[in-house]
């Protein structure tokens, strides 16, 4: 049985998409290609389309192509035109495979991937936003069997709250919280996964016996007051993704980043203030905007704000301040935003989503603006 995408892709693209329906297929795009284990969609998108987002819309004019998200390794694709003009790729017929016919079955029951995912596995995996709602009432650690800060494989967990005899517990580290940088509201918690437990003994809070587990894998150190949560909780995502652009208008910031950077380039994970509450969802594709610095004019010409004169800078915010512009005053003038790359999102929830840089004109920073008009 096939199987949809199983995975995301990331691609460093200089080359951003306009985003009309007209299809802008590149001079160089080869007239055949075999699909090669390690192929993602986007790669193959690369090699056709200015606008690699757009392979659905190339597809979609090829309907006797099937589904999509069904090509594979040893798949060979064939490029023509139509009488009209339009673009057209095919499936090659009675090809024969290149790969040995034992591998082709391995091949064969798994569809190219989207984006590489080891790049987001960690966020999949590893990770929760969870919020204060979600912080209440988990059961957590109140200490181990040794009196050790840092408890690890092995150690004994000694846990206030309920916990089920048989359930497998995954223990996540809650410290970081993302907060909108706007109305400071906290959206979300950083709950980090840093190990997994099974459960000894459920003991019984009302006699005052904390419940026991053990600790049988540790990713990093467990400490006090670490929270648990069934190992199937927010372990099941799905990794299947209809690239589009919003047909709504969306407008957000980037607030952190995997690596805890304030800069960072294509291929990094980073945290958006939009979730569902927002109408954002999976797959969908973002501008990553930023503004243009701020320029003073005053008696000495135009200068940047950092280049500014303390006195200009306090006579700029008074006329800002009280919408005044004149020869006697500094005016202020607030730059547009410029596009300097672009983002998926691959994992939301009610405030807050997690997107993949895929591409990048210069270094993004946490504040820039993510959104479509």
């Amino acid at each position: 049985m096939k199987h949809p995408f199983a995975a995301l892709i990331m691609a460093i693209g200089l080359a951003f998409p306009t985003y009309a329906d007209e299809l802008s297929v590149k001079d160089d795009a080869p007239a055949r290609y075999v699909v090669k284990e390690g192929d993602t969609l986007w790669d193959i998108s690369k090699l056709y389309l200015s606008s690699p987002w757009q392979w659905q819309t190339l597809w979609k004019q090829n309907p006797q192509l099937g589904d999509p998200d069904l090509i594979y390794p040893g798949d060979v694709l064939v490029f023509e035109r139509d009488a009209q003009g339009n673009p057209m790729i095919k499936l090659a017929k009675g090809v024969k495979k290149l790969s040995p016919a034992a591998r082709v079955v391995v091949q064969k029951s798994t569809a190219i991937p989207t984006l590489p995912v080891a790049i987001i596995k960690p966020l999949l995996a590893f990770e929760q936003a969870l919020s204060e709602e979600d912080l209440v009432g988990h059961p957590f650690i109140l200490g181990a069997n040794h009196n050790v800060k840092l408890a690890t494989q092995g150690h004994l967990l000694y846990i206030k709250g309920d916990l089920d005899q048989f359930v497998h517990y995954g223990i996540y580290n809650v410290e970081d919280k993302y907060v909108d940088p706007n109305s400071l509201e906290t959206l979300a918690y950083e709950a980090n996964l840093v190990g997994t437990a099974r459960v000894v003994d459920i003991g019984n809070i009302a006699q005052g016996k904390p419940a026991t587990v053990r600790v049988e894998t540790a990713k990093r150190e467990i400490k006090p007051n670490d929270i648990l949560l069934p190992i199937s909780q927010g372990q099941s995502f799905s990794v299947q993704f209809s690239m589009l652009r919003p047909t709504h208008p969306v407008d957000g910031e980037i607030i952190s980043s995997d690596n805890k950077l304030r800069e960072f380039g294509a291929t990094t994970v980073v945290v958006l203030n939009l979730g569902r509450e927002h109408n954002v969802q999976e797959g969908h594709i973002l501008d990553i905007s930023k503004r243009s610095p701020t320029v003073i004019e005053g008696s000495k010409g135009p200068r940047y704000v950092e280049d500014a004169s303390r006195l200009e800078k306090l006579s700029s915010s008074v006329s800002e301040l009280f919408n005044t512009s004149n020869s006697k005053n500094n005016a202020v003038w607030n730059m547009p935003e410029e596009k300097i790359g672009e983002l998926m999102i691959f994992k939301v929830y009610d405030k807050v989503s997690y997107a993949l840089v895929t591409s990048a004109l210069q270094p993004i920073r946490i504040g820039d603006s993510v959104g479509v008009n």
